[in-house]
């Protein structure tokens, strides 16, 4: 089974509260494991473009099962996932989604989030992975 709505929300929930802890505003998207949106929250004044970065970044997130920063690493020039990011209809290649998976390490969903520095996204992230991955 995928991630259900509640710990969809709750991912949401954990990665806004680390963001006012930051001082950052953020858009924050969850997908299940059919990178489906689950759920969003766009926090008051959070920079409207980059409410599609954060789903894109979940998506991209649950796409291949890995960070999306990991996945930057492999697509600059010369590295073997090159380009990348013009495939499933745009990707997104730098720090901000995180696969969520359950106790047995299975992904179940994925998280991105987008509105502050791409390590600022990445903390914050991590705060709604880690809510999922301690129920």
């Amino acid at each position: 089974m995928g991630i259900t709505l509640e710990q969809a929300q709750a991912a949401v929930q954990a990665a806004h509260q680390k963001a006012l802890q930051m001082g950052v505003k953020m858009n924050i998207a969850v997908v299940d494991a059919g990178a489906n949106l689950t759920a969003f929250a766009r926090m008051d004044d959070a920079w409207l473009g980059s409410l599609d970065i954060s789903i894109k970044k979940a998506k991209t997130a649950r796409f291949f099962d890995m960070p999306t920063g990991e996945i930057g690493k492999l697509s600059q020039p010369g590295g073997s996932l090159y380009h990348i990011e013009h495939s499933n209809g745009g990707l997104i290649t730098f720090p901000g989604g995180i696969p969520i998976t359950d106790g047995s390490g299975r992904v179940i969903g994925a998280i991105g989030v987008s509105g502050s520095t791409v390590e600022d996204d990445h903390a914050v992230a991590e705060a709604g992975v880690a809510a999922v991955q301690g129920q």
